[in-house]
C-alpha cells in the first residue's frame, strides 16, 4: 500500500449517496476485501442514511496496477445525533474513477487532506479558555 498525496492525480474527494456506499460495500464483500464493514446490516447499523464524503487515502498495487483504492469515509452516525465518524473502505478503481470529484484545486485538496487527518485522530468540541 502506498499513500495518496493531495498532489497525486488519483487524489479525490467525493460526496456519494448512501445507496452508492451500499453498492461499494457489496462489491467489497464480493471480492472478499478485508477493508469494509462486516456486512450491509453492519453498515446500516452505523451509517446514517444520507450522503457521505470519501477521500482517497491509499492505493494497493499488484504488479504495477492499482487493485484497489483505500478510502476514508466520513459519515453521520445512526445513533450519534450530530456526531460523525470516519472509517475506511476499499473501492474498485473503475468505480472510483466514475465518482464525481468535489475538490477544486491543490489548495482545497491540501485543506481536505488535513481535515481528514484530524478526523482520523479524533475531533472533540472544547470550551475556549
Amino acid at each position: 500500500m502506498s499513500m495518496v498525496n493531495p498532489t497525486d492525480l488519483d487524489f479525490r474527494l467525493c460526496q456519494i449517496s448512501f445507496d452508492a456506499l451500499l453498492e461499494i460495500q457489496l462489491e467489497a464483500e464480493g471480492r472478499n476485501w478485508a477493508t469494509r464493514w462486516s456486512s450491509v446490516d453492519a453498515l446500516r447499523s452505523q451509517v446514517k442514511e444520507g450522503s457521505v464524503v470519501i477521500q482517497t487515502w491509499m492505493r494497493e498495487k499488484r504488479e504495477g496496477v492499482v487493485r484497489a483504492y483505500r478510502c476514508l469515509v466520513l459519515f453521520s452516525t445512526v445513533d450519534g445525533g450530530n456526531a460523525g465518524a470516519i472509517a475506511t473502505i476499499d473501492i474498485d478503481p473503475a468505480r472510483f474513477g466514475s465518482l464525481e470529484q468535489i475538490d477544486c484545486g491543490l489548495a482545497a485538496r491540501i485543506v481536505f487532506a488535513r481535515l481528514f487527518a484530524l478526523a482520523t485522530g479524533g475531533i472533540a468540541m472544547v470550551s475556549k479558555r
